[in-house]
């Protein structure tokens, strides 16, 4: 919000003190506004207006940087109520981080007093959700006098009322067993918890300007992390925490996370600087400053979108660009809602970028993978995943917006709430903007066509082997198993992320023609076609 209001306000003449919290998550957002705040500062400074004071905290930020950052900016710390924590470190490194795991949760039940609950950090939801069944069929086989088991996964997915159930005491003669993300490394504090289980993994993004390849890997925690995942495990009263790594490992972790403004993509960055006007967008004083290449790489995207043009030498936005800077989402998805009138599709376009913009609103848990799929074939299209979404948030909307509906159909029925609150808010931009909002009346291949007049730099055609590869750098990719087009081969798919995993993957799939994309952006396809001859 404050970023918005940036875009308006660059000296944010507003306010008088900024407090930054939780300043350590580093996050994009987090990193752009250290640099807007500190640039509102020194202009107030020589503009001789009010002085605006700023205020940043932190649980377990690097102090040295923050106070070199913000000009010697002086520190105060504050003692807190942190209990002792035991650790424990293994005297061998552990391969197999899973198996480490449940044994280590095994251990501990069958020891300690079953009032004292565990908290496992894993990566991701499929590990979770293994584990998890794991657990509970351990659980039904063990011998008499242990505890009942409790298990609990937790990640950001999951439907709300399930996240809820770790907050709630376990019934007498159970132990609750939280197995989750990082999401309950500093956002949540959960009650009753004596125990923590890291097995120092942790699963993050790094975007490759080159490619465009969003590569999602398990990597190991930094030092921050494991010190933010042991701290669970004192939050009441003492408590312990098995590191599931050797004290030599830990010793070799990297002292803090390196920042996201270092491993995404910047287009939306470099779209909001230049909509706050900054001279030199180049030169701006971030914290921890981007590659050359990640800067660069964000500019042609925003060149070949119509947002920028070069002025006596500068970078400045174009018109289209300005209204692009208006809403609060990817420049690319900005772009398709302003094309949306000329296609005649608006209200459906809307739907799709909000469906796109918030976390995923189908919640697909792999034991029940066949019913999932069962339920789901009502809503899919052939035509691909957007409008397949489409077709889900029509019905939950025609219903009433049906929690019983949503649980019914494995949707996410807080999600698909914000999904309603995002799509207002998009379309009172649109309406402020004076843009027509018409809808397609049910003519999909409109929604289609849009689709590829946006998204023509993430598009991938069928090869003669069966195989995709992209049309810019010719990277073989391969359709996400959870695409409605998996079992498919269309000739020519739009895709609105490249993920590697195991395999270079496409998510969110659009089937569209070859003649759209170069009537959408002839120059472009023509330079790759050269590209492609040479």
């Amino acid at each position: 919000m404050l970023l918005r209001e940036a875009i308006s306000d660059s000296l944010l003449r507003k306010y008088s003190c900024i407090i930054l919290d939780e300043a350590h998550e580093r996050t994009i957002h987090t990193d752009v506004l250290f640099g807007v705040v500190k640039m509102a500062q020194r202009r107030r400074r020589e503009l001789g207006k009010l002085p605006l004071k700023v205020i940043v905290m932190s649980a377990t930020m690097d102090v040295d940087l923050f106070s070199q950052y913000f000009n010697g900016a002086p520190v105060l710390y504050l003692e807190g109520r942190q209990h002792p924590i035991q650790i424990f470190y293994t005297k061998q490194p552990q391969h197999d981080y899973l198996h480490a795991a449940l044994v280590s949760v095994f251990q501990i039940h069958q020891e300690a007093p079953s009032s004292q609950d565990i908290l496992v950090f894993l990566t991701g939801q499929e590990e979770i959700e293994a584990m998890s069944k794991t657990c509970r069929d351990i659980a039904k086989h063990l011998p008499d006098g242990c505890p009942s088991m409790l298990v609990l996964p937790l990640y950001a997915s999951l439907p709300y009322a399930q996240q809820l159930r770790v907050f709630q005491e376990a019934p007498k003669g159970y132990r609750k067993v939280i197995i989750s993300t990082n999401i309950a490394e500093t956002s949540i504090t959960i009650t009753g918890i004596k125990y923590v289980v890291d097995t120092g993994m942790v699963k993050a993004k790094k975007y490759n300007p080159d490619s465009g390849l969003e590569v999602l890997a398990v990597q190991r925690v930094s030092k921050t992390q494991a010190w933010q995942r042991t701290g669970r495990a004192g939050r009441e009263d003492s408590g312990v925490c098995y590191r599931l790594y050797t004290e030599d490992e830990f010793e070799k972790f990297e002292k803090m996370t390196v920042p996201e403004i270092q491993r995404c993509n910047l287009a939306s960055v470099m779209l909001q600087l230049l909509a706050m006007r900054v001279p030199n967008v180049l030169a701006f004083d971030f914290m921890s400053k981007p590659s050359p290449d990640h800067i660069q790489a964000a500019i042609a995207q925003l060149e070949l979108l119509g947002a920028l043009e070069h002025k006596d030498n500068q970078l400045t936005l174009t018109p289209i660009g300005r209204k692009m800077a208006a809403f609060p989402l990817e420049p690319k998805f900005a772009k398709t809602i302003l094309l949306s009138p000329k296609f005649h599709c608006t209200e459906e376009i809307l739907t799709i970028i909000s469906l796109l913009s918030v976390d995923s609103v189908l919640y697909n848990p792999p034991s029940r993978r066949d019913e999932v799929q069962g339920v789901r074939k009502k809503f899919t299209s052939s035509e691909g995943d957007h409008i397949t979404l489409l077709n889900i948030y029509r019905t939950f909307k025609n219903l009433g917006r049906n929690k019983d509906w949503c649980k019914e159909n494995f949707v996410n029925s807080k999600n698909m709430m914000l999904v309603a609150e995002v799509r207002a808010q998009l379309r009172d931009i649109c309406l402020k903007m004076s843009m027509p909002i018409v809808s397609s009346r049910g003519d999909t291949e409109s929604v289609r066509r849009c689709l590829a007049h946006s998204l023509f730099m993430s598009t991938a055609e069928l090869q003669p082997d069966g195989s995709y590869a992209t049309t810019d750098t010719h990277q073989p990719v391969a359709i996400h198993p959870s695409s409605v087009l998996f079992h498919c081969r269309p000739a020519c798919v739009v895709y609105t992320e490249l993920l590697r995993t195991n395999k270079c993957y496409m998510r969110d799939l659009c089937v569209v023609d070859a003649e759209w994309l170069y009537e959408a952006a002839p120059e472009f396809f023509r330079r790759k076609l050269r590209t492609a001859r040479n």
